[in-house]
């Protein structure tokens, strides 16, 4: 069988009408989204069964809003946001041809990738310095797995991104098959900004907000 006719069979669309490049990616997808899934759930029952592993000896809404700034995180989460519109303008560039528009909106996915890693360390070092670390309490534990491998998916996809970057100037990033690498691609960095909405609202937004509106745990807000 010649290299086409390979080619042709790994990229041709299953029983179900999806190729198999794209319907493994989506049950990858299904896998992570569980994955993630267990740890926004660990994150939030260990929240309720033991609420004195998320405070300080100021309590817990003082802790938090020390802790979080919450501006910053508003801020990566817009770029993140901003980085998913430019991927479907990279895929749909792909998908006409437009190599130059394709590398032009990969850079800058590359780039919004690179700000939002770079806010994440910052905030990392920032916990650090007011003491949370993943060893001396629950809400350090959680908070870093969490968000950790957030960061490591996202860094995963920048890698990914910057190799259908520099592979587009080798001349085989052509034609359908292009299309559907980076179709694959932007569904994996896609799925990386809907997790990272999610946890944005869980894990800051509602913590930020004041454990005794959403949590009931009791504790004085700031006067």
């Amino acid at each position: 069988m010649s290299q086409a006719a390979d080619a042709t069979h790994a990229h041709a669309p299953t029983s179900t009408g999806i190729e198999h490049k794209k319907l493994i990616m989506w049950l990858f997808l299904a896998s992570d989204c569980m994955f993630f899934g267990t740890l926004i759930s660990t994150h939030l029952l260990y929240r309720k069964l033991y609420p004195t592993g998320f405070t300080d000896a100021e309590g817990h809404q003082q802790f938090i809003q020390k802790l979080f700034n919450i501006e910053l995180t508003s801020f990566s989460t817009f770029i993140l946001l901003m980085s998913s519109f430019l991927m479907a303008l990279a895929v749909s560039a792909m998908h006409k041809g437009q190599l130059k528009s394709f590398r032009r909106n990969v850079l800058g996915v590359i780039l919004f990738g690179l700000i939002f890693l770079g806010c994440q360390v910052y905030e990392f070092t920032h916990f650090y310095h007011l003491g949370l670390t993943i060893q001396n309490s629950v809400f350090g534990s959680t908070l870093y797995v969490l968000t950790g491998t957030h960061g490591t998916h996202v860094a995963i996809g920048i890698l990914w991104l910057i190799l259908l970057y520099f592979y587009s100037f080798t001349g085989k990033l052509t034609g359908h098959m292009a299309g559907l690498d980076v179709e694959v691609a932007g569904l994996y960095w896609h799925f990386v900004d809907i997790v990272w909405i999610i946890i944005f609202t869980v894990v800051y937004l509602i913590e930020y907000l004041g454990p005794s509106g959403f949590w009931g745990t009791g504790l004085p807000l700031a006067q």
